[in-house]
């Protein structure tokens, strides 16, 4: 704990549930339970389960120019964002590598909020707004609980009016047990979720009654690693543990392009002036590798950091990996070379415990069309 400097007002049932708070992003955050991750990730998958992901950190950005600071920083098109809208979005340097994913919502006219994990995105858009008629704020007194899976809209439909109509990426200001939250349909499960953000204050008394109405419909609390899971089946990619911060290239400094992670569709069509455009759009083509699933057969997940080999030859390593209860499949993300990265390529992955046979799989694996987390009604 001692790298931790933000604390969530919700450590404490954590705590009861066995967690030891271990950091992420400066935050004591549920990486484990005193219990199966397994039955999370089902809860997720088949009903519904409640995350504190308040880690994340919120970045509060008003005034006249707060449209043109984001604009400056990420590679959407802010202008095509209308309140009660937000969008999923990257941050560059200036080399054209990746520094921070993030989700900008816009509230009203000139007041934004963008959400990103443990990269350099709050410095990113300080940097951009020197100068400039705008304020940025970080928030930490806001929390965010994620309730994600099919059954949450019909948890949240007998307190929120209107919840069935909110459309993907799209948030409502609103109260829940009679606190104001801003609701927000986003998430990092591939399910249809929904993110709470409430008051620090107000968190513990919400946390308590989803849980508590919960258990009769299979709400359960879930730890912030069974994303991990999610993740690797729904093709969400997680700073650095996917990057060459975490798997450096030999006489390279870090930094991906966002050809190489499979994000270009990131950068709305046409758009220049952000940082890190030029080179953005120069090194298209000239991948290194490419972010793929592997489908591996074994009934275990493959260890993250093994490598890939095909015929004897290193082609790419396991950066996340999983083992479906539900499906009976081993799958895994990997960085892989780009002539590897085409369905039905035969690899091999090396584990501590022994080799194992793998084919190459395109992303996402499950709901490739995205309709569970865009499903309306």
């Amino acid at each position: 704990m001692t790298a931790s400097w933000r604390f969530s007002t919700l450590a404490d049932r954590h705590r009861a549930l066995g967690s030891k708070l271990e950091d992420w992003s400066g935050m004591g955050t549920a990486w484990s339970y005193d219990k199966d991750a397994n039955e999370e990730y089902v809860a997720i998958r088949t009903k519904a389960g409640i995350m504190d992901v308040s880690g994340l950190k919120k970045v509060h950005i008003t005034g006249p120019a707060a449209a043109h600071v984001i604009d400056l920083a990420t590679t959407r098109d802010v202008e095509k964002i209308y309140p009660g809208k937000s969008v999923y979005a990257c941050m560059l340097n200036e080399a054209g590598k990746f520094t921070d994913d993030c989700v900008i919502y816009r509230i009203s006219t000139n007041s934004w909020m963008v959400v990103h994990g443990s990269g350099s995105g709050h410095e990113e858009l300080t940097r951009a707004s020197i100068g400039r008629d705008v304020s940025v704020q970080f928030d930490d007194n806001l929390h965010d609980l994620s309730l994600q899976g099919p059954t949450a809209v019909d948890y949240l439909a007998k307190y929120v009016p209107g919840i069935r109509d909110l459309n993907y990426f799209h948030h409502m200001q609103t109260q829940l047990f009679g606190f104001p939250v801003m609701i927000s349909r986003t998430g990092y499960t591939g399910e249809r979720g929904y993110e709470i953000f409430c008051r620090g204050q107000d968190a513990g008394t919400i946390w308590d009654r989803i849980v508590e109405e919960g258990k009769d419909v299979g709400i359960i609390p879930c730890r912030f690693t069974t994303l991990d899971m999610l993740r690797v089946e729904s093709y969400l990619l997680f700073y650095p543990y996917d990057n060459s911060q975490r798997f450096p290239f030999e006489k390279e400094g870090p930094g991906d392009t966002l050809w190489e992670l499979g994000l270009d569709f990131t950068v709305s069509p046409g758009k220049t002036g952000f940082r890190g455009a030029e080179e953005h759009y120069r090194l298209k083509g000239k991948e290194r590798f490419k972010i793929y699933g592997i489908e591996v057969a074994s009934d275990k997940p493959a260890d993250e950091g093994a490598e890939v080999h095909r015929n004897g030859k290193k082609v790419g390593v396991v950066t996340c990996a999983m083992y479906s209860p539900l499906v009976k499949k081993s799958m895994a993300i990997v960085r892989l070379d780009v002539d590897c990265a085409v369905q039905g390529t035969e690899l091999e992955v090396h584990n501590a415990s022994g080799k194992v046979k793998a084919k190459a799989h395109p992303l996402p694996f499950d709901d490739p069309k995205k309709l569970k987390r865009t499903a309306k009604g």
